[in-house]
């Protein structure tokens, strides 16, 4: 039995130095585009750049496990909301450049009813304090744009917690307004108060 054997074909001159300079090629492609895809992750997530700087009874921020940025200007007293109550809130929100894109007094939010990450944060929070918050993209909106809120924003928030109920002791409330400017329950003669709620 013989063996025969195939020769090898030289290598044409130059040919390895193309072989890595193309290898070369397709690592720093490769790099560049998980550059990109960093770079635009690190652009949809917070900062410490975004917090007010602490003294003058402002606290260090927090970083949740979530991403989320929290730091009180002035602590509150008493529990803090849950899932099931609606927050009575000052607020006003700016995209990451300063850019303005809401403001409101005395508005009622459910803390399960809003964005994650501010949601989570009323949820810290404790009546009567002041705080600063930074939601990355992933807690806000996202890829959706929103009114004036380009995707992929990180939302910057300075909130005040006036006060927060039960979902049910609003509902009661509300009811209670409703049968007071319709003058009275239905049956309860016009003139004669209510009786009152156990």
């Amino acid at each position: 039995m013989s063996n025969t054997a195939v020769p090898i074909r030289p290598i044409a001159k130059g040919s390895v130095v193309k072989l890595w300079g193309g290898l070369a090629l397709v690592a720093a492609i490769a790099g560049g585009l998980a550059w990109a895809g960093t770079a635009k992750a690190v652009g949809q997530s917070c900062s410490s750049g975004l917090m007010l700087p602490t003294g003058n009874g402002i606290a260090k921020a927090e970083t949740s496990s979530s991403g989320l940025l929290f730091q009180t200007k002035k602590p509150g007293t008493g529990a803090a909301p849950t899932d099931q109550d609606i927050a009575l809130i000052n607020y006003r929100g700016t995209l990451a450049d300063g850019t303005e894109f809401d403001a409101n007094q005395s508005v009622p939010m459910p803390v399960a009813g809003s964005i994650p990450g501010f949601s989570e944060a009323l949820k810290k929070m404790q009546r009567g304090g002041s705080y600063h918050l930074c939601i990355p993209a992933a807690l806000g909106y996202g890829a959706q744009a929103v009114g004036p809120i380009p995707a992929n924003s990180v939302l910057v928030f300075d909130v005040d917690l006036l006060d927060f109920r039960s979902q049910a002791e609003v509902q009661m409330m509300q009811q209670m307004m409703q049968q007071q400017q319709g003058g009275g329950a239905a049956g309860q003669p016009q003139g004669q108060p209510m009786p009152e709620a156990p």
